[in-house]
């Protein structure tokens, strides 16, 4: 099954303002990204996407395993070689973090490396992608390097987070 209008952007837009004696100097600052891929494997191509909203109990662990038990839209397992585009979101209304990566066993190392996280505070978002001229991506090996750890970050209340992968097979 084809994936088709598969685009991942992140934008930051910021205004500087000083106030002068006859009137308010102003300096745009802006940085922004985007990928949009085609259907495939190699270079500027997905043809896997997973997405899911999800909630962990409180001081809840889950290993999101990239290559075998995630399964798309459809119901059809998915499993991915190549991560090209990833984005993940703490909802606003948890208390705890989230905290994402360093898997016990057979961590997805690639993007963090295999014991460093990154903690999403309430409403906080990752977004990675890889660009279009990037044929590898951050490459999936399944059985030993192909679990997302994904925590709560304390006791006492659930957590919610969105995840959504956009990779290929091969």
């Amino acid at each position: 099954m084809p994936l088709s209008g598969t685009v991942l952007a992140v934008s930051a837009f910021a205004d500087l303002t000083q106030a002068l004696d006859l009137g308010t100097s102003r300096t745009p600052q802006s940085l922004s990204r985007s990928m949009a891929l085609a259907s495939g494997t190699g270079a500027g191509k997905a043809d896997r996407v997973f997405s899911d909203r999800r909630t962990l109990a409180a001081s809840a662990t889950e290993d999101v395993d990239l290559a075998g038990t995630l399964l798309d839209a459809y119901g059809a397992a998915i499993t991915f070689a190549r991560i090209k585009g990833i984005v993940i979101a703490a909802a606003a209304g948890n208390t705890n973090s989230v905290v994402v990566g360093n898997a016990s066993s057979n961590a997805w190392a690639t993007l963090l490396g295999a014991t460093s996280t990154v903690t999403l505070r309430p409403g906080a978002f990752l977004a990675v992608g890889t660009g279009t001229a990037d044929a590898t991506g951050y490459a999936v090996t399944a059985g030993t390097g192909d679990l997302l750890k994904i925590a709560n970050s304390g006791a006492g209340t659930s957590v919610a987070y969105d995840i959504h992968i956009i990779g290929a097979s091969a």
